[in-house]
């Protein structure tokens, strides 16, 4: 597996381990985070920065730590496309199911950039 492929393989084990600092240690300080057609907890799909990435993962609606299944991860370029499925808990009790398509775009060896493509049924 690539280098960058591992870089995403453990920023995916963050989120599953629900460790957020093994998370944005593979992150440039001037990460972007897109979610295109979804808000974050601030209100907006776009957040720039490690500390507004911080204050989305550490989303109060959210308990436990979520199950991330990983059915592709395809490579081009600067470029790491994961496809797979996800489930986690609401804070309601609810369970909240989803397939997502992250695309990371790296500088060097760190993640510079995420767009997050999610689908609920």
């Amino acid at each position: 597996m690539g280098t960058r492929k591992a870089v995403v393989e453990e920023y995916l084990e963050g989120f599953r381990r629900s460790d957020n600092d093994r998370v944005l240690a593979l992150l440039t300080d001037d990460v972007v985070w897109d979610l295109p057609g979804f808000q974050h907890v601030s209100g907006s799909s776009h957040l720039e920065g490690k500390d507004a990435f911080r204050g989305e993962i550490e989303n109060e609606a959210f308990v436990g730590s979520p199950i991330l299944t990983v059915d592709r991860l395809v490579e081009e370029g600067d470029t790491i496309v994961a496809l797979g499925t996800g489930e986690t808990s609401l804070r309601t009790g609810e369970r909240y199911r989803f397939a997502f398509c992250d695309v990371f775009t790296f500088r060097d060896d760190l993640i510079a950039r995420v767009e997050a493509y999610v689908v609920t049924p």
